[in-house]
């Protein structure tokens, strides 16, 4: 009689074990998705800051576009988007897109990746988008 009793007591503390290993997953998961989430925040508003620091030129840039080449005569415009994607890419890889849209003083910054891992099903994209307004510099007359 007390094998039985050992050997429901190993059984109910393998379930629990068995449990508290899924819910250990399921935290890795969620922090890596997290964390992808606060890396485009941190990339999102590092272009934003540019912007408002080059506040004269265009920035709009699209999803399926590729960042303007760096030459050694390039814009400060050019080399922000060049950063600006290449941040992308060295977060989310391959799968990572962003976009800049401009209308007027309005500025929308997204940044997109595949977040499969933490959506439990493959293929599933994640976006980050922020949307901020920023002043027009002032025209310095002579």
């Amino acid at each position: 009689m007390t094998l039985i009793e050992v050997l429901v007591a190993v059984l109910i503390l393998a379930v629990g074990l068995l449990g508290a290993a899924v819910v250990q997953l399921n935290a890795l998961k969620y922090t890596d998705s997290a964390r992808m989430t606060s890396q485009a925040s941190f990339i999102a508003y590092d272009m934003l800051d540019r912007l408002r620091a080059n506040s004269g030129a265009d920035y709009s840039w699209g999803l399926a576009e590729r960042a303007p080449s760096v030459t050694a005569g390039a814009s400060v415009r050019d080399l922000d988007l060049h950063d600006f994607e290449a941040n992308i890419v060295g977060f989310a890889g391959e799968s990572g897109q962003g976009s800049v849209v401009m209308r007027g003083n309005e500025v929308i910054v997204s940044i997109s990746w595949d977040d499969g891992r933490g959506a439990n099903s493959g293929g599933a994209r994640e976006t980050f988008t922020l949307t901020s307004r920023i002043a027009s510099e002032p025209q310095v007359g002579p």
